[in-house]
């Protein structure tokens, strides 16, 4: 009996350390899961650091690309018409949320409504008048002026006319200054049918009528009689000239080009033989005198504005590509860099 109570007394002995060995490894396991497990947050706690980190790399990018809204209005030459709109298109294309308008009331409408404080940009076929700066001056309206393309300034006629081969600047003068006698071809050259002339052209507002004007009448003004009609709409001057073989017309070169297969363009000789419009002699000077640049007018003011600047920024770097596009002549790469650098 008293050996067996202390072989039990020595098994339960043996029972004890073992459990207590048992006890001291299962805290240390523990003792290390929570070592790990303090790690493991710690660890986790740095990557959600680092994506929080990520995350406002990525807002600031999406800051960068702020959709605009707004509206933009612009007005002026029928001439640069073309251009403004094929820039308005394009931009549209990234910009959906622009409304950009074009309205052709001419130049001098345009610069009327420009210096009105009524316009962020005006479109020109020529530069503005020491009259038209003083009022835009007069209004506290500061504007940049950007040279953005040349055009050629084109005579033109119907396909069926059979009879004009080139017209002198005297001959012009013959036809359209005011007070002119002339009534038919005939009074212009000789051997010509005695056919009434129809003319048209571009009314008063127009900087293509000023250009004309000035350039080829020496300022004399153009007739006003019922010989002539005034349009401030190119393609109403385009009707009117194809409508007629005795009929004799004057815009932008790009309107001719757009309309080759209805009209005859006039080569011009101003002294050095004729010439006939055409990138290459536009662009070089030799149709003289009526190569001419054009021009966008963009208030500063307005400027201020993200969606105008952005579409005058983008207007000047890049209608070099889109203006021959539309039948016009584009600057050098270096002018509209220099251009450029007025928005700033």
């Amino acid at each position: 009996m008293l050996l067996k109570r202390k072989g039990l007394k020595s098994l339960m002995m043996i029972m004890m350390m073992g459990l207590l060995i048992l006890t001291a490894a299962c805290g240390n396991k523990a003792e290390d899961s929570t070592s790990n497990g303090s790690s493991d947050t710690e660890q986790t706690s740095d990557d959600q650091s680092e994506d929080t980190a990520l995350d406002d790399e990525s807002a600031d990018d999406e800051d960068v690309e702020v959709e605009m809204g707004g509206e933009i209005e612009i007005d002026g030459s029928s001439t640069v018409y073309p251009l403004t709109e094929a820039v308005a298109e394009d931009f549209g294309k990234f910009n959906p949320e622009v409304r950009v308008t074009v309205g052709i009331s001419g130049t001098g409408g345009g610069f009327k409504r420009f210096c009105a404080g009524e316009l962020a940009i005006s479109d020109a076929s020529r530069p503005i008048t020491d009259e038209e700066a003083k009022t835009c001056s007069d209004n506290g309206i500061e504007y940049s002026d950007l040279t953005i393309a040349y055009d050629g300034l084109s005579l033109v006629v119907s396909k069926d006319n059979d009879f004009i081969d080139h017209l002198t600047v005297e001959e012009l003068n013959k036809i359209f200054t005011t007070g002119s006698t002339v009534k038919t071809w005939a009074d212009v050259r000789a051997g010509w049918p005695a056919e009434k002339i129809l003319m048209y052209s571009p009314g008063a507002e127009s900087g293509t009528y000023d250009y004309f004007n000035e350039t080829i009448l020496a300022k004399k003004g153009i007739r006003n009689d019922t010989q002539i009609s005034f349009s401030e709409d190119d393609n109403t001057l385009v009707q009117g000239v194809e409508g007629s073989k005795y009929a004799i017309g004057y815009f932008g070169f790009a309107y001719y080009e757009e309309n080759a297969d209805k009209l005859k363009v006039v080569p011009i000789d101003a002294g050095k033989g004729a010439i006939a419009p055409s990138p290459e002699t536009i662009k070089d000077g030799t149709y003289a005198p009526l190569s001419r640049p054009l021009y966008i007018y963009v208030n500063k003011a307005e400027i201020s504005r993200p969606e105008v600047y952005a579409f005058a920024d983008y207007y000047i770097n890049n209608i070099g590509s889109l203006a021959s596009e539309v039948g016009y002549v584009p600057l050098p790469d270096d002018k509209y860099s220099e251009e450029a650098t007025k928005l700033h």
